[in-house]
């Protein structure tokens, strides 16, 4: 059991720091921001599928807090704190209740993601409304800003993580 929870505790700690050397390579980013990463939330999803959702939740919190602390800022306001990195980062490890198998690979991750994307919507329409154009609806704003760097992000996160997962599946296996 100890052992378990050792390798447990290591293996998240791998998932963040790799998650966060990642999101460093940024291939866009959006002026008022949010952006497209090199595939960083994969080592987060691996993470919640070999170790379920509750732990990947906990992961993806702590790297929201350490993303936050190292990362680009474009609020401190404690809503967006909560929302566009606890939150939104938690949501990840929702992936880890769906089953390990092809099926549920997409479809936690896209619900995963599309949870993010509710967070960081919500953020936007309640912390950055005054960024909507005049006579918008922040909410329709903030639904367009966010997709429009997030549903990339989230393919490519996804056509990475279907690439490498049976791979990576099978190293873990080994070194178990």
């Amino acid at each position: 059991m100890e052992h378990s929870k050792t390798r447990m505790i290591a293996e998240a700690g791998v998932a963040i720091a790799i998650a966060q050397v990642l999101s460093f390579i940024t291939l866009f980013h959006m002026p008022q921001g949010g952006s497209i990463k090199a595939a960083s939330m994969v080592p987060l999803m691996i993470f919640a599928y070999r170790w379920g959702g509750a732990r990947g939740i906990l992961a993806g919190v702590v790297y929201g807090i350490l993303h936050f602390l190292l990362g680009f800022k474009s609020s401190i306001h404690y809503l967006s704190i909560i929302l566009d990195y606890l939150v939104a980062y938690g949501v990840i490890g929702v992936c880890g209740y769906f089953k390990d198998n092809m099926t549920g690979l997409v479809s936690g991750s896209i619900v995963a993601i599309a949870l993010r994307w509710f967070a960081s919507v919500t953020s936007g329409a309640v912390v950055f409304a005054s960024y909507a154009p005049q006579g918008q609806n922040p909410w329709i704003y903030s639904m367009i800003y966010n997709a429009s760097y997030m549903v990339p992000d989230g393919i490519l996160n996804i056509v990475v993580l279907l690439f490498i997962y049976q791979g990576v599946k099978r190293g873990l296996k080994r070194g178990a």
